[in-house]
C-alpha cells in the first residue's frame, strides 16, 4: 500500500482500505432518558451513580457497562481487540483508567476535551487502515456531576447557570472498528477519511459559554475538510457538530458564512438534539465527551446503517478548558476533528 497516496490536502487522510464500523453501543443517564433520543440508546440508567459511591466511579461504571454491551452485541471477545482508544474529561483520564482496567486490552488514553470521540475514531481508523490492528475499540464518556466538580462548582453549591451554558451529558459511546466483518458481524458503516483539526483560540474567556469557545475550531476544520477533498457542503447528508449548542451553532453559521460556506440546510448538533431545551432546562444544549459519542452510537449510526443518510461529516468539538489555565487568566482554546462516515453501499 502506498501510504503517501492516502494523504489528502493539508490536514486530511483519505482511506483506500476503508476501516469498517462493525458494531456500536451507548449508555446514558437519567436526564438523557428524559430526552428526545432515549429510544436510540442501548441503555439509559435512572441511577446516575450507576451503583457507585462517587461520581468518578459512576463514570467508570458507565464505561464498563458500555463495553459489556458492545461485546454482547458484537459477539467479540477481549482477545479479538488489539487496542482501545478512549478518553474522558477527568484528570489523568481516571474514568477511562478504571473503566477499562479489568479488560487487559492495550490502551491509548486520549484527551481532546469534548472532541475526544472524533480523535479516537481518527486514530483508531488510522491503525486499522494502516494494517496495525485488525480490530480496535474507540470510546469516550462524560458525566454531568464529575465534570461539574472538576471544571465548575460542586453540586451542593447550587450555582445559577447562564443561558449560554451547556449541560454536560452523562453518557458513553463505543465503536468497534475493523478491517472486515463476517456473517455474524455485518459492518454497519465505513470511515472514508478524516480531517484533523488545529487548536483555534479567539480569546474567549467565558467558561460558561463553551459554544463560543468551540465554534471557531469547528468552522476551521469544516473549511479544511471541504478544501482538502474539493467538495461542497451538500456532498454530505448531514454535517454534525458535537457540542456547540444553540449559541455555538449561530456563531458557526456566521463564521462560515463570512467565507461563503453555507451549511445551514444540512447542519445538526448533537448538543441540540439530545435534550428538549424547553422542557429540560438545559439552556444552550448538551456538551461533554459523552454527548457526541452517545449520539453517534445511538442515533447517527442508525441513520447511516439504515441508508437514510448516505454520508455524514461527524465533527466533535472540544473546549480545551483547564481549571489551572483558566484561574491563571488564560483563554479557552477550541479543537475539533472531522470524520467522514458513509453507508456501506456508497
Amino acid at each position: 500500500m502506498d501510504f503517501i497516496n492516502q494523504m489528502q490536502g493539508k490536514q486530511s487522510v483519505k482511506y483506500f482500505a476503508t476501516p469498517l464500523i462493525l458494531e456500536y453501543a451507548s449508555v446514558c443517564g437519567s436526564k438523557e432518558n428524559d430526552g428526545p433520543l432515549r429510544e436510540h440508546f442501548d441503555e439509559c440508567c435512572t441511577d446516575d451513580m450507576f451503583g457507585s459511591d462517587t461520581w468518578e466511579k459512576a463514570e467508570s461504571a458507565m464505561q464498563k457497562r458500555t463495553l459489556e454491551t458492545l461485546f454482547k452485541k458484537s459477539g467479540l471477545k477481549e482477545s479479538d481487540i488489539k487496542y482501545i482508544f478512549a478518553g474522558d474529561l477527568l484528570g489523568q483520564l481516571i474514568a477511562s483508567t478504571f473503566g477499562i482496567i479489568d479488560y487487559e486490552i492495550p490502551f491509548f488514553g486520549l484527551y481532546g476535551a469534548c472532541s475526544t470521540m472524533g480523535e479516537s475514531l481518527s486514530l483508531g481508523s488510522m491503525a486499522v487502515a494502516g494494517g496495525y490492528a485488525k480490530k480496535v475499540i474507540t470510546m469516550a464518556s462524560s458525566h454531568f456531576a464529575s465534570a461539574e466538580k472538576t471544571f465548575r462548582f460542586p453540586l451542593e453549591y447550587g450555582n445559577q447557570r447562564p443561558y449560554s451554558a451547556t449541560w454536560t451529558v452523562t453518557g458513553c459511546g463505543a465503536v468497534v472498528l475493523g478491517e472486515s466483518g463476517n456473517e455474524r458481524l455485518v459492518p454497519k458503516a465505513k470511515i472514508k477519511g478524516v480531517t484533523t483539526g488545529k487548536i483555534v483560540d479567539y480569546g474567549v474567556m467565558d467558561s460558561m459559554n463553551m459554544g463560543a469557545c468551540m465554534a471557531p475550531a469547528a468552522a476551521d476544520v469544516i473549511r479544511a475538510n471541504l478544501e482538502d477533498f474539493n467538495i461542497k457542503p451538500d456532498y454530505y447528508d448531514r454535517i454534525i457538530t458535537g457540542d456547540l449548542g444553540y449559541v455555538g451553532q449561530k456563531i458557526l453559521f456566521d463564521l462560515l458564512g463570512a467565507i461563503n460556506i453555507d451549511i445551514t440546510k444540512n447542519h445538526m448538533d448533537c448538543g441540540i438534539e439530545i435534550y428538549d431545551s424547553e422542557k429540560q432546562d438545559t439552556h444552550a444544549g448538551g456538551s461533554g465527551c459523552g454527548c457526541s459519542a452517545s449520539v453517534l452510537c445511538g442515533y447517527i449510526l442508525e441513520k447511516i446503517s439504515s441508508g437514510e443518510w448516505k454520508r455524514v461529516l461527524f465533527v466533535p468539538t472540544g473546549a480545551l478548558l483547564s481549571p489551572v489555565s483558566f484561574n491563571e487568566g488564560q483563554s479557552v482554546p477550541g479543537i475539533a476533528h472531522a470524520v467522514i462516515i458513509e453507508n456501506m453501499e456508497v
